[in-house]
């Protein structure tokens, strides 16, 4: 089986990406695709309500993204250097994609926000990813915190001024490269409409990793390495996803990040495991889904 990269090539005019956040999250476009029919319709995302219904469970994915990004130098020569944080490995040893990549080597010396951090390049892993060690005083949340930046995605190209707006309403557990998108458009109000109307709203959890920055290279698609990303799944949410398929209600995964953890938590059987681990779940045309039954997702630009 081969499935070209081309085949999933479509037309996104640049004018049409938008830049800067709605002050009314939940005003957003929303379009409507009939699986069945194929029929398509144009609404606002607060319409979302009117195709949920009473016995459905709504999967929200609960990652909190760190401000990932930092901008510094190379110790002695004074050469920009942007590192994004990718994942920890352990203590203060974190796997880093590296901007300009040649010319960070192991034993390398890194210096942000004018030495209030410094880091040493470890080694290089696999994909040209960098292990780098940070050192500095205090707590490194809080350090990070001050210097970093949210890693926008490339095609955003104005300057986020509220960090919060790239945060869902219900992050709560920090760990994640990039926001959970699809999740952004949720106000607290349009949530409590949600469950007003009798549809069970549960959380995962899975930290949006490399994946989300490296496009796909090869042309066979099948041939594609997804990078592993941790998730976590409840034995409340595991129940109650699990309850909602056997009383015939829909699971309807908010996000492609929600949609791969529930997934990767299944047993042949259909069933949500609870538990967590890393998962490189790979979904593409073919795959029969064991627990999804509709999906709320952004675009995602081709390739």
């Amino acid at each position: 089986m081969e499935l070209k990269k081309s085949d999933f090539y479509f037309e996104l005019p640049q004018e049409l990406i938008a830049q800067d956040p709605l002050e009314d999250r939940a005003s957003s476009r929303l379009l409507v695709l009939d699986k069945d029919t194929g029929a398509v319709s144009h609404h606002v995302f607060k319409e979302i309500i009117e195709y949920l219904e009473p016995g459905d469970c709504l999967v929200l994915n609960n990652t909190k993204v760190i401000p990932a990004r930092l901008l510094g130098e190379r110790e002695g020569t004074g050469a920009h250097v942007e590192v994004l944080l990718l994942k920890r490995r352990e203590g203060d040893v974190w796997e880093t994609l590296v901007k300009p990549g040649r010319k960070c080597r192991p034993g390398d010396r890194l210096v942000f926000g004018g030495g209030l951090l410094r880091a040493k390049v470890l080694e290089t892993v696999e994909e040209g990813n960098r292990l780098i060690r940070f050192e500095y005083q205090g707590i490194f949340e809080e350090v990070l915190d001050r210097l970093g930046e949210m890693p926008l995605p490339p095609y955003i190209t104005h300057k986020l001024q509220d960090k919060s707006r790239y945060q869902t309403v219900y992050a709560k557990y920090e760990g994640s490269a990039a926001a959970p998108t699809a999740g952004l458009h949720f106000t607290r109000q349009l949530l409590e409409q949600i469950e007003r109307k009798g549809i069970a709203i549960v959380y995962v959890t899975l930290h949006v990793g490399l994946g989300t920055f490296r496009p796909v290279k090869e042309d066979n698609v099948l041939n594609h390495h997804m990078h592993s990303e941790f998730y976590q799944v409840t034995e409340e949410a595991a129940e109650r996803i699990n309850r909602t398929k056997a009383e015939g209600g829909r699971v309807i995964c908010v996000g492609t990040t929600s949609c791969r953890t529930v997934e990767s938590a299944a047993d042949a059987d259909g069933r949500v495991v609870p538990g967590c681990g890393d998962t490189e779940i790979f979904i593409y045309p073919g795959y029969q889904f064991k627990v999804l039954d509709a999906l709320i997702t952004n675009f995602h630009l081709p390739e």
